[in-house]
């Protein structure tokens, strides 16, 4: 077998914590090495790549170019080991693990009131989460379990809908109570805050309802609900969204219902796994643990 051509960790370590102390002194007291020891790495590192990773300026560290763009490989390359390091010293013999991605927004204000249940019944299944904000290849990224928002049909997997969308306008209620009237036209005249990837959410809801306003496409838009809905609710705007997202910010009076129209998607969440993967009891526990909570809710 052919010889990797790879640095030590332990060189590769020194290297990272010098560079971002800018000093080997500091570095070594990190990582409870000596000085000198410190320089020795970094030195024997250097030769191993060849090139210099730091030159000294009026007695400090500076990177080279060489050592910037090594730097940033170095990062990713520990923090990885760290992670797999930290799954494996937290592994059970007996635990399977089931992963999942998420929408995050869909993670956090549904998914997540769902698990506790779950996880209680099944004690032998951790979960491991994983956001995604489109739609991927599960088995390409070794993912069990995805939510999907859309159509409903991807090739080669199994889809279950979990959840239908209606969307609601949405508004602080100090911005709201300057209205005068309270109607869909006057509605129009306020800022009006968009999802980036709906950018005909707001013409639809107002068509449905018969009110031409040439404002429908106009105001600020947000690539993620969070900050919309923060945005409404510090009285930016009228937001329309999922009323699954908004609800808890509803039941508190931290935001109102603008108007009692509901705009109906023609998308939906699903939860979704490749086909082949339908008969593994973990994926099969959690696919009837979500599909029956969506029922009952």
């Amino acid at each position: 077998m052919a010889s990797r051509n790879l640095p030590s960790t332990t060189a590769m370590q020194c290297f990272e914590a010098a560079a971002r102390h800018m000093s080997f002194t500091r570095a070594a007291d990190e990582l409870s090495l000596t000085q000198s020891a410190v320089s020795k790495q970094v030195a024997q590192l250097e030769a191993h790549l060849q090139h210099k990773l730091f030159r000294r300026v009026r007695r400090h560290l500076v990177l080279t170019p060489e050592g910037a763009i090594f730097l940033s490989d170095v990062r990713k390359v520990l923090a990885q080991i760290e992670m797999s390091t930290q799954a494996i010293m937290t592994y059970s013999g007996n635990s399977e693990v089931l992963k999942v991605a998420t929408l995050p927004s869909f993670g956090a204000r549904w998914l997540a009131d769902r698990l506790p249940a779950f996880l209680a019944n099944n004690p032998g299944i951790s979960l491991e989460f994983h956001d995604r904000v489109e739609d991927f290849d599960l088995e390409q990224q070794d993912i069990d379990v995805a939510l999907f928002y859309g159509h409903g049909s991807w090739p080669d997997l199994a889809c279950h809908k979990l959840l239908d969308e209606e969307m609601v306008a949405v508004a602080a209620p100090a911005l709201l109570a300057r209205q005068s009237s309270g109607s869909v036209a006057e509605l129009a005249d306020l800022p009006l805050l968009h999802l980036s990837t709906r950018p005909d959410a707001w013409h639809r809801w107002f068509a449905e309802q018969g009110v031409s306003t040439d404002r429908s496409y106009h105001g600020t838009r947000f690539e993620t609900f969070p900050m919309l809905v923060r945005t409404a609710m510090a009285g930016g705007g009228v937001a329309l969204v999922p009323r699954f997202i908004v609800e808890e910010e509803l039941q508190e009076r931290r935001l109102a219902i603008a108007s009692p129209h509901r705009l109906r998607s023609a998308s939906a969440y699903y939860l979704v796994y490749p086909e082949h993967l339908g008969e593994l009891a973990k994926v099969r526990r959690f696919v009837e643990h979500l599909v029956g909570a969506a029922a009952s809710s």
